[in-house]
């Protein structure tokens, strides 16, 4: 019991660290929109939504933490230079180019402007200084990552925690309402809108990219043994998994019960703003700005670092310090771009590499059973890759017109997971190759 326990506490603080990496200001703002669009389905819908919100994450730690860490390994597997293209790719994506500055953004649009006068608000120079400010600070705790257990494990997180505590309970003690009516495709699907939703939390690319993170953290402590690294790499995606799941029920309820008080709304961020005053007064409203600085602050930080280390083991002539200064400044300005630019420049990305890397982490979980045959993940990877390409074209508006008749005979197509039977049956196929051929 003394072993379990001493295990526990000396182990939490990663967990909290890892759970701190997770939860950004996306993380916050889409549960709200989800519990309000989906109405009398929302349990339904959530269920969805926790699985590629915390399932999917949790299996991809696990995933990455038996592979060493590292995000290459597993994409190798398909080949060394898919490993190397795609692992850069998910980095870049949930790093400099949009996961990051949506962080410095969000922060300015929900923790800054709503105290500015509107003239000033709608002015760009706020959100220049804001970002100025936000990215200066991050680099100041990215640049140690020995410390980044204490700084955002021991720190950042418990504080993040007090506030999302503070608007979740009072939620439950006094509801503003009851649920809506649902709308769109949760009248219909709610549980694969749910799920499809799950994907702007880009939980599942920031797993990938956190294992290395977390190992890093732990040889700073000391711990060398890798059998005990991955075991704690696990207990810490348990905790997280945990927190998340507290957190996104309780917004999600939040956002269910919000209508009759706030009306409806199309922007998760708008939804969080007007209960957190409903629900506190003027104090609500700082008591949210404080959830968002801190969640954008412990997600930027875990982001930077993660993209800084694996360049500099790719580009091993330039330094960690040099890849983090460099990162940020292009942050910094992306950010200044403003959130709506971002997002819609951000989503066709993401439905072209979401399901190639939801793939890519079931096949390595389940590598043992077809001993890492590298066919499986070939014949597996490409109709995914097809039939996702085709989600992000459409999405840019780009017309192929000719195909579309084929990708709507699919199964699951309409509820955008039509990549899925494709995948399986590839898998299958590369599988009774990869069992003739030995």
């Amino acid at each position: 019991m003394n072993n379990i326990l001493s295990f526990i506490k000396g182990n939490l603080a990663v967990g909290l660290l890892l759970f701190a990496l997770f939860l950004g200001a996306g993380n916050i703002i889409f549960p709200p929109l989800l519990g309000q669009q989906a109405g009398e389905h929302i349990t339904v819908a959530m269920i969805g939504f926790l699985i590629t919100g915390v399932g999917l994450p949790l299996l991809a730690i696990v995933a990455v933490a038996k592979a060493g860490g590292d995000l290459q390994l597993l994409a190798n597997r398909v080949s060394p230079a898919f490993g190397v293209i795609f692992t850069s790719i998910v980095y870049l994506a949930i790093g400099p180019f949009f996961a990051v500055p949506r962080t410095g953004s969000v922060s300015y649009e929900i923790g800054i402007a709503p105290f500015l006068p509107e003239a000033a608000a709608d002015h760009w120079a706020p959100l220049f200084i804001t970002s100025i400010l936000f990215f200066a600070f991050i680099l100041y705790l990215s640049l140690n990552p020995t410390k980044l257990v204490d700084r955002v494990g021991k720190i950042l997180t418990p504080a993040l925690l007090v506030v999302i505590l503070l608007l979740a309970v009072k939620s439950f003690i006094s509801p503003m309402g009851e649920p809506g009516t649902a709308i769109g495709n949760y009248k219909v699907t709610p549980f694969a809108e749910g799920f499809v939703q799950g994907y702007l939390t880009m939980d599942v690319l920031s797993a990938l990219v956190f294992g290395i993170v977390i190992l890093q953290a732990l040889r700073d402590m000391g711990m060398k043994d890798t059998k005990k690294q991955v075991n704690t790499t696990i207990f810490a995606g348990v905790v997280a998994a945990l927190g998340l799941s507290f957190v996104y029920i309780s917004l999600s309820h939040i956002g269910n019960t919000s209508i009759d008080a706030i009306g409806t709304s199309i922007n998760g961020g708008d939804i969080i703003a007007k209960s957190a005053k409903v629900l506190f007064g003027d104090l609500g409203s700082i008591i949210l700005s404080i959830t968002i600085l801190l969640a954008c602050i412990s997600t930027a930080v875990g982001l930077l670092t993660a993209n800084a280390q694996f360049f500099n083991k790719l580009f091993p002539k330039i330094s960690y310090k040099t890849f983090l200064i460099v990162f940020t400044i292009f942050s910094a300005a992306i950010t200044n771009v403003g959130l709506s630019t971002i997002v819609n420049a951000s989503l066709p990305v993401l439905l072209i590499i979401y399901p190639l890397a939801m793939v890519l982490m079931v096949l390595s979980l389940a590598d043992n059973f077809y001993k890492g045959g590298q066919i499986v993940y070939i014949l597996a990877l490409i109709p995914t890759f097809f039939v996702s390409l085709y989600g992000g074209l459409k999405q840019m508006e780009i017309n192929i017109a000719p195909y579309e008749s084929i990708l709507k005979a699919l199964p699951l197509y309409e509820q955008n997971l039509g990549w899925l039977i494709p995948a399986i049956v590839g898998a299958s196929i590369g599988f009774i190759i990869h069992k003739l051929i030995k």
